[in-house]
């Protein structure tokens, strides 16, 4: 867990595994880079899916440079990327520059993670924190609105929340909608299509302790799913938990 004292800059530099809990105070995204041509429905693709899929940036084509953090690359600041190609992911760099491409279109999607130091100042234990683990995340059985040749599956990152603080939780990530906002669903799993919660899609599973209720917000990852289930030629993200940190602060996205 961080001590509080990481900059994004500092985090950009030497992270090298999941980045929930560092650089507390700043804003996370995921990424994902798909080529020119498939950038307008990966666009209406947000666009149609604002709660999985907010967007908080979009780059020029081929430009590795984003406007929430001016001197970093996006090639080689976050601490793991996949690769893809024709929906399957074939390697996991801690350096996608040899991957690049001029045609590449990136888009920098809000994390929940950005809420995160919210719900601990507010005293809601974060048990993946706790646990040193990356948070666990589910591919549900809600579909998104398909974009063209793009479509899939919701997925959703949970957290288990004490059943006194889960309004608590849901009040606070509500004010930020640029990062998720509120929970799409809290309690029974199978009511997302999620079968054991000790078995993430990604991610880690964690240990709940007594009185604790799984809550689930909807995740960045969910263009990752749609990768997989449409099978574009080739596309560049993070790797699910390894996040892009910016230099704004999350009270940017309080509303």
């Amino acid at each position: 867990m961080s001590t509080g004292l990481d900059t994004p800059a500092d985090v950009r530099r030497t992270a090298t595994g999941p980045t929930a809990g560092l650089a507390d105070g700043y804003a996370q995204t995921n990424l994902i880079a798909v080529p020119r041509d498939w950038a307008y429905e990966m666009l209406l693709f947000a666009q149609r899916n604002p709660k999985p899929c907010p967007v908080l940036d979009v780059t020029d084509p081929g430009s590795p440079r984003t406007a929430l953090a001016p001197t970093a690359d996006l090639r080689r600041d976050l601490p793991r990327y996949r690769v893809w190609e024709h929906g399957e992911p074939t390697t996991e760099p801690t350096d996608a520059t040899e991957y690049w491409r001029d045609d590449l279109v990136s888009f920098l999607i809000g994390c929940s993670f950005t809420f995160e130091h919210a719900l601990t100042r507010a005293g809601i234990p974060l048990r993946h924190l706790e646990q040193g683990r990356n948070v666990p995340m589910y591919v549900t059985d809600r579909e998104c609105r398909p974009a063209g040749r793009l479509h899939g599956p919701v997925v959703v990152s949970m957290r288990y929340v004490p059943a006194d603080l889960v309004e608590r939780a849901r009040e606070i990530t509500a004010r930020m909608p640029a990062v998720h906002g509120a929970p799409v669903h809290a309690g029974d799993p199978s009511a997302l299509g999620v079968r054991d919660l000790d078995r993430p899609d990604f991610g880690d599973p964690c240990t709940p302790h007594d009185g604790d209720v799984p809550v689930f917000w909807a995740c960045g990852v969910t263009p990752q799913a749609a990768l997989v289930a449409s099978a574009p030629p080739f596309a560049i993200t993070h790797a699910p938990g390894y996040m892009f940190v910016t230099d704004v602060r999350d009270t940017d996205y309080r509303v």
